[in-house]
């Protein structure tokens, strides 16, 4: 008999374990549906990028090799370190070695605002060189060159704006992370990654159809 009685509080701890579990199955799926919308938007910009190369194959060819590719290049490396301290930052949450988890979120937020300032970096030198879509573009009698601009500057616009989000995001969460909120612990946190892992996986797309794949065309 005395084998069949749960031990004391056994019974309370799995029923609020439940609803904690509920809870972030519910955060997830909304961040999933979320990311779906996202991949839809971006989906529209990757159709019209397929659409203006197939037209203008050599203006886009011409067009892209006057994107900075040293400078996407580097930019790249920055998103890709930032995803790993993310990842690391869940991981430091699922096994308690909370002093950790802000300094890694706080190198994260870092790395978004360095790939923003080589972004802005990037963009000012472009329009220095004409190549903003408009009265004066610089590539303005080669077929297809300003549309594969207006994609390029609508693109990496957009992106750089979820990328802002995210570092918005991921700062909030290393300050709660500090002050022991604990709204700031692993079930959310695992959810502001999945954002940020897709502001990445983004760029990881945009980065060779931008940079490399016209320029060897």
């Amino acid at each position: 008999m005395s084998a069949m009685v749960a031990a004391p509080g056994a019974a309370p701890a799995r029923a609020e374990a439940r609803p904690s579990r509920e809870r972030l199955e519910t955060a997830e799926l909304g961040m999933w549906l979320f990311l779906a919308t996202e991949v839809l938007f971006f989906g529209g910009l990757f159709v019209a990028y397929g659409y203006g190369r197939l037209r203008s194959p050599a203006g886009w060819a011409l067009a892209a090799r006057h994107t900075d590719v040293v400078l996407g290049t580097l930019n790249t490396a920055v998103l890709l370190t930032s995803s790993a301290l993310v990842a690391l930052a869940v991981a430091a949450a699922e096994h308690g070695q909370v002093r950790w988890i802000a300094r890694l979120l706080w190198g994260t937020a870092a790395l978004g605002l360095v790939f923003l300032a080589i972004k802005g970096i990037e963009w000012h030198a472009e329009w220095n060189e004409g190549l903003f879509p408009g009265r004066g573009f610089a590539l303005a009698r080669v077929p297809g060159a300003e549309l594969f601009f207006v994609v390029y500057f609508l693109a990496t616009g957009l992106h750089a704006l979820h990328l802002a989000v995210g570092v918005v995001l991921v700062a909030t969460f290393a300050v709660g992370s500090a002050r022991r909120r604990e709204w700031a612990g692993p079930p959310r946190l695992q959810v502001a990654g999945l954002y940020w892992h897709f502001v990445d996986v983004v760029w990881i797309f945009l980065y060779p159809l931008l940079y490399l794949v016209l320029r060897h065309s």
